[in-house]
């Protein structure tokens, strides 16, 4: 970097942390922290009389922290041991077992919305289905996992959304969540273990769980390093691909890309794989309904949610099945069955 370009970086950073001598900054942040703003009175002589700084958490600062708190606490968690695979299994098949949109936190009032939802209730319809998808699979060598993001209702202590701060209908502390949360996905897994050789496991953040998604595919990575037929993608990405054979499968939560632009997306991020693929399909949450849109050599699909509504949603006419899905894909011919199962099958039992 040029010796100018230098100076004026430098200068920026020290301002973000509350110096710069020639505008009268000369109160530095503490540690976390960059200046939102400040306020100077100034005297008839020129002189400063007083100033007050704004400060605000260094996002930067705030997700080492967070990542580093995230490794302290997977440290400790049990380690799966392994196990032996048994059975006889297909290499030429792989099973997608993908999982829209769960919202562990999520409280739906039936007097207001029609529909009974709290954690125990989402722990037990999640895992009923999950294994029921997998007594109706083929012994495929391999199973996918998918979380497709917003796995978590909220993202911090406090029940609203991470950037508009919207406030949500909650149930239980956060903690809890957590936990519903990592035992939820550790049954699914283990549940796909029952079937397949080895699973695999993507995590996607949401707009729900910037960072939920970001510490579950940690935590479930810590606790299945030792158990070799568990595998868990644990970028940060909001991006995530998976090859298998002709097929190239790619992951998004759509937050943040609209599905016209997937395509482009992964054409760019995996030239390679693209040239080596004749079945590529986009895998996405969001929306909370089913849709499916064919592009010029990609499919796009967003998958339901097997969680209520909340009032938010039943207030805005927001009216959807709630339906979870297994997809086989063949590695030469590409998609070749898929089995369902909806909510309702599940909801009594909870």
């Amino acid at each position: 970097m040029p010796e100018l370009e230098q100076q004026w970086a430098d200068r920026i950073i020290a301002a973000a942390k509350g110096v710069a001598h020639e505008s009268d900054m000369v109160h530095p942040t503490a540690p976390g922290f960059n200046v939102k703003g400040t306020s100077t009175l100034y005297r008839e002589d020129g002189s400063v009389a007083a100033q007050w700084v704004k400060t605000t958490a260094d996002a930067e600062a705030r997700h080492a922290a967070m990542v580093a708190a995230i490794d302290a606490m997977a440290a400790d968690l049990p380690r799966v041991k392994p196990r032996k695979a048994k059975g006889v299994f297909r290499d030429d098949l792989l099973t997608v077992y993908p999982i829209g949109d769960p919202h562990f936190g999520m409280l739906s009032w039936p007097d207001e919305t029609g529909e009974d939802w709290n954690l125990d209730i989402a722990r037990q319809v999640h895992c009923d289905a999950m294994s029921a998808l997998v007594a109706a699979a083929p012994a495929s060598e391999t199973g996918l996992v998918i979380n497709l993001g917003d796995a978590l209702h909220f993202d911090s202590m406090e029940a609203k959304t991470p950037r508009s701060g919207h406030m949500l209908d909650a149930d239980g502390r956060y903690a809890r969540v957590v936990d519903v949360a990592v035992t939820t996905m550790r049954q699914c897994i283990e549940s796909a273990l029952e079937k397949h050789k080895h699973v695999h496991v993507i995590c996607v953040p949401g707009n729900h769980d910037e960072t939920g998604g970001l510490w579950l595919a940690r935590v479930l990575s810590v606790a299945y390093e030792r158990e070799p037929r568990v595998t868990v993608d644990s970028s940060p990405a909001v991006f995530a691909y998976y090859k298998f054979g002709r097929v190239l499968l790619g992951v998004h939560h759509g937050h943040t890309c609209k599905p016209d632009k997937l395509p482009g997306v992964m054409a760019a991020d995996r030239a390679k794989d693209w040239g080596e693929s004749d079945h590529r399909h986009w895998l996405m949450g969001h929306v909370h309904h089913e849709s499916r849109r064919e592009f010029a050599g990609v499919t796009v699909e967003s998958f339901g949610t097997l969680a209520a509504r909340d009032a938010y949603a039943t207030n805005g006419g927001w009216r959807s099945a709630r339906p979870m899905q297994a997809i086989v894909y063949h590695a030469k011919h590409g998609e070749v069955g898929r089995s369902r199962v909806n909510a309702e099958m599940f909801a009594e039992a909870a």
